[in-house]
């Protein structure tokens, strides 16, 4: 794994700063479909999910979480995915920020595996972020996902009465698209969320147009629980 050096600095600076001065967490949630930047990784199935979180005062974090997939030729076979990431989060002058690099990692079929750095800023409402890949397993080589594929996105999150609301939109931009083999994959994604008490309603769209499902709309229920260990 390339960033396990950036991990291991982490966790080591967590540990010597004190535990007073850590928070461990965790969260597991169900949600009726799995939508990661506009496209279901369950084939719109259901999916179980949870993680562990370690957040120290300075800003600094790592964590893992865990989904089940199925998005192969058959949409089985994927088992399940693993992210692990690192970063550092806090907030300037009003304006909150958070970096960091994330791995992204599936066991049964490891030829999936990539990894990227991310940044992101939030003023008031508004949140922008890119995320680049710095790194696919060697099964991506001149494919889909690629070492340089970029992902920009933009949301406004605000409060409406009691609940939480959230308009979203990204681009996904493959630095193979266009390249025999790989086609036109760039695309567009947009969406909305509502949320109370860890309850959440959410619409979803991208502009694939490949002739397939994969740019129907999808609404998704889930349910999420936060814990303190």
């Amino acid at each position: 794994m390339k960033n396990s050096i950036v991990l291991a600095t982490a966790v080591a600076s967590i540990l010597t700063s004190g535990v007073a001065a850590a928070e461990l967490t965790a969260n597991a949630s169900i949600t009726s479909n799995y939508i990661w930047r506009g496209i279901t990784q369950t084939a719109d199935q259901a999916a179980g999910q949870g993680g562990i979180d370690w957040g120290h005062d300075s800003g600094l974090y790592v964590g893992t979480w865990v989904s089940n997939v199925a998005f192969g030729a058959d949409n089985s076979g994927n088992g399940y995915e693993m992210d692990v990431y690192a970063g550092f989060g806090g907030e300037v002058g009003g304006l909150g920020y958070d970096l960091g690099v994330a791995s992204y990692q599936y066991p049964i079929t490891p030829e999936f595996n990539f990894t990227e750095a991310y940044i992101s800023g939030t003023m008031s409402i508004v949140t922008l972020g890119l995320w680049y890949t710095v790194d696919a397993a060697s099964g991506n080589d001149g494919g889909v996902f690629d070492q340089g594929d970029m992902y920009v996105s933009g949301s406004l999150d605000f409060a409406a009465g009691k609940s939480d609301v959230s308009l979203y939109a990204g681009s996904y931009m493959f630095t193979n698209d266009g390249e025999p083999g790989v086609g036109e994959v760039d695309y567009v994604n947009y969406g909305a969320s509502i949320g109370k008490d860890g309850f959440a309603f959410a619409v979803d769209k991208n502009d694939i147009d490949d002739g397939s499902t994969i740019s129907n709309v999808r609404f998704t229920a889930s349910y999420t629980m936060d814990f303190e260990l």
